[in-house]
């Protein structure tokens, strides 16, 4: 799927495993210079509910394919997306404006979560034994416990992984035996899209799975449908809630937003401990131009380390190389809209008029935002209250680990934080003061392996992804009790 054949008619979409036309759609524009990548073609209401009830119809016969069977769909999809990286890459840039060093990645980590996916696919399931002869009642009777799928999942995909964030909707339910409706986000369908051609080769039943773009005012409906019993949501917490106040009799998985803390404490104080740290931050505060729930948008420096470290991470913000996305060299590229930068713009303009300091960036063009660093916001601004979702840091001084711990603490979101020490009694302690999802030690909060239990605590959601938690999410226990044996 080269860029070059997505311009033109309006690009296809994926239902019940075929590709499909259906109404005059719309332009997705690349954010760095506004030319048209693709016209994407969207589906009509009849079409929805034939890719609806298709799911439906085939639930019982997914869940019942050998595990072999979606074991080696999963395995045939990570293979191909390696084969193409490039070509994928180069469409994620063109789509979402990432830079293409980071649009590489994202592909790498979308093969893994399918390769994750088929192994899960072949042990998943197996099936647990306990005895019940343990009381007198029951002797002679042995318990099997098996997970079943809970039915068709709904997966809502973002727009700031376009490919790896729709990879964790649908390798996860193929894995389980789960029919998918997955909807990627109407500003970068065509990387999910492209996940249609690759299931296609496979030998998965018809109506498992479909790829629909669907636009964000036609959602409700599809949210209500009680065909559709688990929803898989990936957004802000203000959307995700919505969701979820909806639907209450349903199970929904939201993976929402954050303001991820990186916390320095005094202990990591060599010249080298310092510089990795600046390095670190400065890098993950800005890659996918702070488009990710898990960048760095708050750093807590204990007082002992705070006049080394914030020159250092200044200077390391300032050498990020910003500019075109197809550029190797590139380290931050646009944001996904203009309007999203205009945002990110009132909200820096906004602390620094309440008194916070500007030390680096500050300054938008067009949907581009300089890398930014802010010290002594206040506490009431919608910088330091709200996730920012841009290439922005701001740095706070405390003095300790219970202060930093506390200023952790004191957001009301809670998705993961990264703790900078070498003391492995104040990990432990870390581990169980922080209120979050994940406590990366000796690194940013933006760590992320694809097969770990990823989510978070207080208002960034609620379940768990990461290819088995997922898989278990979108699950439920069967027990078969078996009478008359012989033990």
């Amino acid at each position: 799927m080269s860029q070059e054949k997505n311009v033109g008619a309006a690009h296809a979409f994926w239902l019940a495993g075929r590709q499909v036309t259906g109404e005059d759609g719309f332009d997705v524009t690349s954010p760095w210079d506004g030319r048209l990548v693709a016209r994407v073609s969207v589906p009509t209401d009849a079409q929805v509910e034939e890719a609806v009830a298709a799911a439906y119809a085939v639930r019982d016969e997914f869940a019942a394919t050998p595990a072999h069977v979606r074991a080696a769909a999963l395995d045939h999809v990570s293979k191909r997306l390696a084969e193409r990286t490039e070509e994928i890459a180069l469409l994620i840039s063109a789509e979402n404006g990432k830079p293409i060093k980071w649009a590489r990645g994202e592909v790498g980590r979308a093969v893994s979560v399918f390769r994750f996916a088929a192994e899960e696919a072949r042990r998943f399931n197996g099936g647990e034994a306990q005895r019940l002869d343990t009381d007198a009642g029951g002797q002679g009777r042995l318990a099997l416990t098996r997970r079943f799928p809970k039915g068709v999942v709904l997966g809502i995909a973002p727009f700031n992984f376009p490919l790896n964030l729709c990879a964790h909707k649908v390798a996860p339910a193929i894995a389980a035996g789960a029919p998918i409706i997955l909807k990627p986000a109407p500003a970068t369908p065509l990387s999910g899209l492209i996940l249609g051609d690759l299931l296609a080769e496979t030998e998965l039943p018809a109506g498992s799975w479909s790829i629909l773009p669907v636009a964000n005012d036609r959602m409700p409906a599809l949210v209500q449908d009680e065909r559709l019993p688990v929803i898989s949501f990936t957004g802000s917490e203000k959307v995700g809630y919505a969701i979820m106040d909806s639907v209450p009799r349903k199970h929904c998985t939201l993976e929402l937003g954050g303001n991820g803390a990186a916390v320095v404490l005094g202990d990591f104080a060599s010249d080298a401990d310092l510089d990795w740290a600046a390095t670190r931050i400065a890098t993950f505060s800005n890659y996918q131009g702070g488009q990710s729930c898990i960048s760095v948008q708050r750093v807590i420096v204990d007082a002992s380390v705070h006049d080394r470290l914030l020159p250092r991470i200044v200077a390391a913000v300032e050498a990020q190389v910003t500019g075109d996305p197809a550029d190797d060299r590139t380290d931050v590229g646009p944001l996904v809209s203009e309007d999203a930068a205009k945002r990110v713009e009132t909200w820096v303009d906004e602390a620094v008029a309440a008194g916070a300091s500007l030390l680096a960036g500050g300054k938008r063009d067009g949907a581009s935002y300089a890398p930014t660093v802010l010290t002594d916001v206040p506490a009431d601004t919608t910088l330091a209250r709200e996730e920012v979702f841009g290439p922005v840091l701001t740095v706070t001084k405390v003095d300790g680990e219970a202060e930093a711990f506390a200023a952790v603490n004191s957001s009301k979101y809670g998705l993961q934080a990264g703790v900078f020490t070498h003391d492995l009694q104040v990990a432990f302690r870390a581990h169980r003061a922080l209120e979050v999802g994940g406590v990366i030690i000796g690194d940013v909060p933006s760590y992320r392996a694809d097969q770990m239990p990823y989510g978070g605590a207080k208002q960034s959601g609620v379940g768990r992804e990461g290819v088995r938690f997922a898989m278990e999410d979108y699950t439920y226990e069967r027990v078969l009790v078996l009478t008359g044996l012989a033990l």
